[in-house]
């Protein structure tokens, strides 16, 4: 029998006689029991290493190496569980391990970056103030609403002038007061949605609107009424004295202010965030809680926008001097105009691009009503004093 030895000491078996075979079942030979127990151990060692914290001494797969971070494993299908692919995590999901089964999904505030190995912050983007275009839309609502405070100083000023009485002074000032809200309800639009921005900037917006519309359907109805009334028979002034007048503006401003307060307990406007339209940047909104009055609202206006501009239309070839229906008219062709290509625009922008046209659409439909209506008139109390004159107005009013 031929002898041999294992040096254990060096973690090695040595056989001392080469030619040494051990047969196996099937008749045939295989290495001597000291090479298979050196064999053994090593495997012992390999794996007890690796159990230590020594991933670098981990098994490697028979067809197919680690994949690292960034990426995950796919098995081949009818390969053995070694054989694998290496798969790059998507867009929005990150691995920073090796060899991860599957990649994980970045919160919703955070994106991958370009090794997908970590979640960062997303861009964060909405209309605000130190922004260029929010700095600009902010900067015409508050020149807006100054100039709408001036004019209700001028107005204020010459209110025993002939030309301010007779444009029915009251209703004036309540369209002027709407306006200057108009203007600075257009700021609500511009910073960070939060909970009380968003319910402010639909139902002041609403409401304001509603009022400034009211006041000039009163207005023009007065003109109109103010000709009828001056054939013989005719008592029709009667049903629209300024008591009359200022309660009709109210009922219909009440109706407005009674739909929003409905909208807020029902389903109020809330802020919120949205990644759909670009997926590395995260988009704050505002969502409107409820279509229905949404809508509601906007018919509203639009209802007053439309009768008003009927009743200045029929009252547009009265006496220049005394009449306001002309400029009433093209400040609402223009309102139309502004609020009619407003919407295909809000529906599909952006929440920062869809807040400055909402903001430009309040601003450009306040900017006509102020100019329009108001502009002509504080030419002749300021530029123009000699064509302020009571005998001046009853001439043309009876030409």
């Amino acid at each position: 029998m031929t002898d041999f030895s294992c040096s254990w000491l060096e973690g090695s078996c040595v056989e001392e006689v080469e030619s040494l075979r051990v047969p196996d079942f099937h008749g045939e030979t295989r290495p001597g029991i000291c090479v298979w127990l050196k064999d053994f151990l090593q495997d012992i060692t390999y794996l007890s290493e690796y159990s230590l914290g020594k991933p670098e001494l981990a098994p490697r797969g028979l067809c197919a190496n680690s994949c690292s971070p960034g990426s995950r494993k796919q098995t081949r299908p009818g390969e053995p569980e070694c054989c694998f692919d290496c798969v790059p995590c998507h867009d929005g999901d990150i691995s920073n391990v090796t060899d991860a089964l599957f990649c994980t999904k970045c919160p919703l505030e955070y994106w991958s970056n370009e090794l997908r190995t970590e979640c960062l912050l997303k861009e964060i983007e909405f209309l605000s103030f130190s922004d260029g275009m929010g700095a600009t839309l902010a900067g015409f609502a508050v020149g807006g609403a100054c100039l709408t405070i001036a004019t209700i100083v001028v107005f204020y000023n010459y209110r025993h002038t002939p030309l301010v009485r007779a444009n029915n002074s009251e209703l004036s000032f309540i369209i002027l007061f709407s306006l200057g809200l108009c203007f600075l309800c257009a700021l609500t639009f511009i910073a960070s949605p939060s909970h009380w921005s968003c319910v402010l900037r639909f139902t002041v917006f609403g409401v304001t609107f509603a009022m400034c519309l009211s006041g000039i359907l009163g207005k023009t109805i007065v003109v109109l009424m103010a000709f009828k009334a001056r054939y013989p028979q005719n008592n029709a002034m009667r049903w629209f004295t300024p008591n009359r007048q200022r309660m009709g503006v109210l009922i219909l401003t009440l109706i407005q202010f009674a739909i929003c307060i409905f909208w807020v307990i029902d389903s109020p406007p809330y802020p919120f965030k949205n990644s759909s339209y670009y997926a590395h940047i995260l988009s704050l909104e505002c969502q409107v809680g409820s279509n229905v009055y949404f809508w509601v609202v906007f018919i509203v206006i639009f209802l007053l926008t439309g009768i008003t501009l009927v009743f200045a239309f029929f009252a547009r070839k009265l006496p220049d001097t005394f009449n306001e229906a002309t400029h009433i008219t093209f400040s609402l062709i223009i309102f139309c105009a502004v609020w009619i290509t407003f919407f295909p625009v809000y529906a599909s922008a952006p929440e920062k691009y869809a807040a400055s046209v909402h903001v430009f659409a309040i601003l450009a439909s306040s900017f006509s009503l102020l100019l329009c209506i108001f502009a002509p008139k504080c030419y002749i109390i300021l530029f123009k004093p000699q064509l302020n004159s009571r005998k001046l107005l009853l001439t043309f009013s009876t030409s």
